[in-house]
């Protein structure tokens, strides 16, 4: 792969494209607050993934960009509400690291908007799933991550 940076090819989503988009929730609040998002049958959309996590602060960065390397669309980190952390500053510690890691997908043609955190508490279902359409919607409106493509011409060619 090139050290340039990927650019946007400018082309429209492919007809019926949905972005995939994971979420890292951490146990404590996030998490659960998803669960209550799905025992009051609030919906969002189905194409994001939960990833379960023990806390925010345990998401490394070779996590989020293997993920992005690997074609994922969308990254949502969710973590507790600062200072409300179970692990003291776990969320503290993603949130500088997803700060960087957004700074270096602009970098690299990617586009830091495919990458949010936010901070809940356990009781907010509704926060929950305002954030995961939000990022959907962001997402759907930058198109397939360019690095998908990249990975399927490079695997084209071998």
């Amino acid at each position: 792969m090139s050290s340039q940076p990927l650019q946007s090819s400018g082309a429209p989503a492919p007809h019926g494209w949905e972005p995939e988009i994971i979420a890292f929730c951490c146990n404590y609040c996030a998490y659960a607050a998803a669960d209550l998002a799905g025992s009051k049958r609030m919906q969002y959309p189905s194409n994001v993934r939960i990833i379960h996590s023990p806390c925010t602060g345990k998401i490394e960065m070779e996590h989020i960009l293997a993920a992005f390397e690997k074609g994922v669309d969308g990254i949502l980190v969710a973590g507790c509400l600062e200072g409300g952390c179970h692990f003291i500053e776990g969320n503290l510690r993603a949130r500088k690291r997803t700060d960087h890691i957004r700074d270096v997908l602009d970098q690299i043609g990617v586009g830091r908007d495919r990458l949010k955190m936010v901070n809940l508490s356990a009781a907010m279902a509704p926060t929950f799933v305002q954030s995961v359409k939000e990022i959907v919607e962001t997402v759907r409106s930058m198109g397939p991550n360019p690095l998908k493509a990249a990975t399927k011409e490079s695997a084209g060619s071998l």
